[in-house]
Formats: structure tokens, C-alpha cells, sequence
């Protein structure tokens, strides 16, 4: 090498990007402004950010088995145990009302969409504390947060379909109508509680940490009041309105009307679920709305 002889070569000139790509990312302007306090959703945002959406119920649904022994399969065996458990401590020492069903059939039908529910609830309660960093340094809408904790639980419900098919085929008991059309919007309804409920419980988790605490002391019960181990149009009358009041009551009865010939749930009934249901993703949504201003400062 001639020490003495210094080559210099021109820099590269910058590549300009194509005039079609300026174009596209020049198409939406971010307006960062303090968010409404009024209980809406901007679904156009939503869309907008369904990439994101994505992304976070992929990163749940892999985190959530990650570095466990049995994997996925955890999806089938919590319901079995759980609905093992409920037959052989109710169905042999208790006489619950079973609506001319087998009792494994009756419970297997109820725990699935309660089981989807608790997790549900639990994930989204905790889904602004879980993710601290991205509510404190980036801007995306909040509500993608409770909005992924609730869809994720799904995943676990189709993979556990299977142990509620076997149950069916053993004791033979098939759909025989139209109302399984209808179940889709039995599980709808669900994720409508659950995402109410999550959008209340996960703004008062920021400022009160005693949800944490709370929550796993009011899901045991859940199940007894949702009429999981028993049917509910069995009871005396004034004990199924009181039931009412619980939107999960006219999840399971709907859900087991559609999936295994259970007794049809009272329309009314369902009606008073129903509308508890959207009271609470209305009440729910409101609170987070009007706190959401100050998540990142008091979380």
C-alpha cells in the first residue's frame, strides 16, 4: 500500500424514494390531542391500527404458554379438570336441576364459555398495568389493550371445543335445529361483558391496585350464579329473574340451547341479560374514556 497516495471517491448520492411511496405516506396526518371523554370508539382508528391489534394477540397467544411443559394442551385440560371436578363434587352429592340432560353434558357445555369469560376478565383487567412501557412512551389507541386480552381467550375456547364434541358423542347429545346459528352471538355476548367489564376494571387498576387482589375472590362464585352446574329454567321463577341480572346466565343457557338441545333460555330473561351486558361495556367504556387522559401519568 502507497502511503503517500490518498484515493478519494465521491459519497453515494442519496436514492429518492419512489414518488408513489412519498405519495402514500403523506396520505394520513397524526393529530396527537387529548382523547374524548365522551364513550366512543373511532372505529376508522381501530382499523387503522389493526396491524397493532394483531400483533398483541400474537404476542399474548405465544407468551401465554411459552416455557410450559404441556403447551397448548393446557387450553383442553383446564376445562376437563374443571368440569370433572363440578360433576363428581355436584353431580353425585348434590341433586341440581339438570333440564333432561346428562350432567357431564349439562356442565361441560357451561364451563367452556365461563372459562373463556374469567380468563377474559382477568387479562383485561391487568392489560394497562401489563404493558406499563407502551402506555407510558407511544401512542396507540388504549383500548387495542383490553380489546387483545379479551380476543385472546378465544383461541383458548376453539381449542377446547373438542373435550365438550367428545362429551356430546358419548352421551349423544347433538343440536337439532336451527339455534346453532345462534351460537356465535351467545359467545358475542360474552366478549361484550367481559370487554365492558375489562375497560372498568383495567381504568381503576391504574390508579387502584386492589383489583388484583379483588378479582380472584369474586370469579370462584361467578360459576354458581351463571347456572354452569345446574339449568336455570328449572328454578323457581323469581330466582331465574334474580339470575337475570347476570349477563353470563343468559350466555350459558344460550350457549347450551345452541350447542347441545338444552332447554330454550326465556326470551325476556335473556332480554334483561342483554341489556345488563351493554350497560356495563357503556359504563365500562365511559370510565376509561374519561380516565384515560392521566393513564400514563398515574400508572
Amino acid at each position: 500500500m502507497n502511503a503517500s497516495k490518498l484515493e478519494v471517491s465521491d459519497a453515494p448520492t442519496p436514492i429518492a424514494p419512489p414518488a408513489v411511496e412519498q405519495e402514500a405516506r403523506s396520505d394520513r396526518t397524526f393529530v396527537i390531542k387529548p382523547s374524548s371523554r365522551w364513550p366512543r370508539l373511532d372505529v376508522a382508528e381501530l382499523w387503522h391500527y389493526r396491524e397493532l391489534l394483531q400483533t398483541l394477540v400474537w404476542r399474548d397467544v405465544v407468551v401465554r404458554y411459552k416455557q410450559t411443559f404441556l403447551g397448548v394442551a393446557w387450553a383442553i385440560l383446564v376445562p376437563a379438570f374443571t368440569a370433572l371436578i363440578y360433576i363428581i363434587v355436584f353431580g353425585k352429592f348434590a341433586d341440581f336441576p339438570d333440564g333432561g340432560l346428562h350432567y357431564a353434558v349439562l356442565v361441560v357445555a357451561g364451563v367452556l364459555p365461563m372459562q373463556y369469560f374469567v380468563s377474559s376478565l382477568m387479562n383485561s383487567s391487568m392489560s394497562l398495568a401489563n404493558n406499563l412501557a407502551l402506555v407510558t412512551k407511544v401512542y396507540f389507541p388504549r383500548v387495542l389493550l383490553p380489546l387483545a386480552a379479551v380476543i385472546v381467550p378465544m383461541v383458548d375456547l376453539i381449542v377446547g371445543l373438542p373435550v365438550l364434541v367428545v362429551v356430546m358423542w358419548v352421551y349423544e347429545s347433538w343440536p337439532h335445529g336451527w339455534e346453532i346459528l345462534l351460537a356465535p352471538a351467545f359467545l358475542s355476548l360474552a366478549l361484550l361483558t367481559a370487554l365492558g367489564a375489562g375497560f372498568f376494571l383495567s381504568a381503576l387498576n391504574v390508579r387502584y391496585r386492589d383489583v388484583r387482589y379483588v378479582i380472584p375472590v369474586l370469579l370462584p362464585v361467578l360459576p354458581l350464579v351463571s347456572g354452569v352446574i345446574y339449568e336455570v329454567q328449572e328454578l323457581p321463577t323469581k330466582w331465574q329473574w334474580v339470575l337475570s341480572l347476570n349477563p353470563m346466565t343468559t350466555v350459558v343457557s344460550g350457549w347450551r340451547w345452541c350447542v347441545v338441545d338444552a332447554v330454550q333460555p326465556d326470551l325476556a330473561q335473556s332480554a334483561v341479560g342483554v341489556s345488563v351486558a351493554l350497560a356495563m361495556f357503556f359504563v365500562g367504556l365511559t370510565v376509561f374514556r374519561s380516565t384515560e387522559p392521566k393513564f400514563a401519568d398515574t400508572i
